[in-house]
């Protein structure tokens, strides 16, 4: 089935941002970029999806690792005696989460990572319990330094990170997007990640904000 996912903005990684724009999705590969018009004309068929503020690639969260792997993601049947921040330090070293825990924690933070629009993160998972979370979320793995110590966040922007760069958006790529209701680049990476309203992963919508 094809699918045409439109946006005010469509903001390509290294390229024009276009207004208007769309991305047309055939299985779980790009099939074109460019003027929602002109794709709407020629596939009329395609189903649509219609996204406020931008849409772009999937996010790359250059911390994931201390993310997944330094710190336990409360279950919401947790909040009441955890709270609903993440445990590190000796917050998780009180704590001590078995193998069980951890995987469902992996699992949790693994859903918060998409309900940001990422769809990539970098650097080496060693964790036992986070490794086959990853490999059934579908979130990519790509090279990354070993990051430096610091506070966990969800938001890839946080302390800086360029969480936009990554695969271009042209066709024949994996079709990862992201669409946040912001109007703009610089909104995006000053408000954070937060507005995302949809995750799209190899094809399929896995985020959609209620």
């Amino acid at each position: 089935m094809l699918t045409l996912h439109t946006a005010p903005l469509l903001l390509p990684p290294g390229a024009a941002p276009l207004p208007d724009g769309a991305v047309l999705v055939q299985g779980e590969a790009v099939l074109a970029v460019g003027p929602r018009a002109d794709l709407a004309a020629a596939h009329p068929g395609a189903r649509v999806r219609a996204w406020p503020g931008l849409l772009t690639t999937g996010l790359t969260h250059a911390r994931a690792v201390p993310l997944l792997e330094a710190a336990y993601h409360p279950d919401p049947r947790e909040y009441d005696q955890l709270g609903e921040t993440p445990l590190t330090g000796e917050a998780l070293a009180r704590l001590a989460p078995d193998r069980t825990r951890r995987s469902g924690s992996a699992r949790r933070g693994l859903q918060r990572l998409l309900r940001h629009g990422v769809t990539r993160v970098a650097g080496t998972f060693t964790g036992p319990a986070v490794r086959p979370a990853l490999a059934r979320s579908g979130i990519s793995v790509v090279p990354g330094p070993a990051p430096a110590p610091g506070p966990v966040s969800f938001d890839p922007f946080a302390d800086g990170h360029d969480a936009l760069s990554g695969v271009p958006l042209v066709p024949g790529v994996r079709a990862d997007l992201a669409a946040f209701d912001v109007p703009d680049a610089a909104a995006l990476q000053d408000g954070g990640a937060a507005a995302c309203v949809a995750t799209v992963l190899a094809g399929r919508l896995v985020h959609r904000a209620r």
